[in-house]
């Protein structure tokens, strides 16, 4: 299960609609080994495109070096769908890199409700195996 806090989600959510119509992709990271999302990281979609996302390679790389030196790890990793449904295409199966990361998928598709105006879903991607899970949202994190 992907616990995650309001003040994250919502980031992300907004992350997601203020890119639409091109996907929005990102990271939050975490102190190493605890699997606690915490830093909010939006990333640039280098593909800039409604159908596809790309981290820039640059920009990775200094994450990577960033979250090594504050000892921490990628929780989750997420990215928006602007015309499908927040599941996992063959290209982000492709993609998924980080066997412990939570990847999370948000769509910005019209018209899934008023009660529901976007999809938020979490899944555990490894060796091409996509398992969904539950997702709770904290308003904060217990001590």
């Amino acid at each position: 299960m992907l616990t995650i806090s309001r003040e994250l989600h919502d980031a992300i959510v907004a992350h997601a609609r203020a890119d639409h119509p091109d996907e929005a992709c990102g990271v939050v990271a975490g102190p190493a080994g605890t699997g606690r999302p915490e830093r909010f990281i939006p990333m640039l979609n280098a593909a800039r495109s409604p159908t596809f996302y790309e981290f820039d390679s640059g920009d990775l790389l200094k994450l990577y070096r960033e979250m090594d030196d504050r000892d921490e790890e990628p929780v989750v990793v997420y990215h928006s769908h602007t015309a499908t449904e927040a599941y996992p295409s063959r290209t982000d199966v492709s993609y998924a890199s980080e066997p412990f990361a939570h990847y999370v998928l948000v769509s910005t598709v019209e018209g899934t409700g008023p009660e529901d105006p976007f999809q938020f879903r979490s899944f555990r991607i490894v060796d091409g195996e996509i398992t969904e899970e539950d997702v709770q949202v904290v308003e904060a994190y217990e001590a």
